[in-house]
């Protein structure tokens, strides 16, 4: 089965649970073969079947109250810093533990959550991401500067905590 790990890897990271994970992966691939009629030949095969993963979970969450929306805030302002070997990110991931780092991962918001796994786990570029998740370009770089830079707060304060109690 094309993509199995990688779908069932994004679907933990997305529902948190290993029985729902599976049965999204097994939605998302009932999915594919009814609709592989659709499936437009000459398109990213890989980015068709993650859109298909998330739409299911998202379908999965549609009780959900409006007031668990996350508004993201335009990131015009934000500055743009040189890509360098040794960022303040890549210093403090090696200093922590994997644990923690999970930890810190799973609390991000589903929006910030689902392009940093599909960017940083899934190796997928911009393009892919943007057509898995069904938005524009951009929005997948705000979203990823946004969750890394939000990952990166956690992480902080979860170190300052951690000499507090030593």
């Amino acid at each position: 089965m094309p993509l199995f790990d990688s779908l069932y890897n994004f679907a933990m990271w997305l529902a948190r649970n290993r029985e729902e994970a599976e049965d999204l992966v097994q939605e998302t691939y009932a999915k594919a073969l009814k609709g592989f009629s659709s499936f437009q030949p000459g398109t990213n095969f890989r980015a068709w079947m993650f859109r298909i993963l998330r739409n299911a979970f998202l379908n999965s969450r549609t009780g959900l109250k409006v007031s668990q929306t996350d508004y993201l805030d335009l990131e015009i302002h934000s500055q743009l810093m040189p890509v360098t070997e040794h960022t303040p990110e890549s210093i403090l991931l090696r200093q922590i533990d994997h644990e923690t780092l999970y930890r810190a991962i799973e609390e991000l918001p589903v929006v910030f959550r689902e392009v940093l796994i599909l960017r940083d786990v899934e190796e997928m570029n911009y393009q892919e991401i943007a057509e898995a998740v069904s938005v524009p370009m951009g929005t997948v770089m705000s979203r990823l500067s946004r969750a890394r830079r939000l990952l990166r707060n956690m992480l902080q304060e979860r170190g300052k905590e951690s000499k507090h109690v030593l």
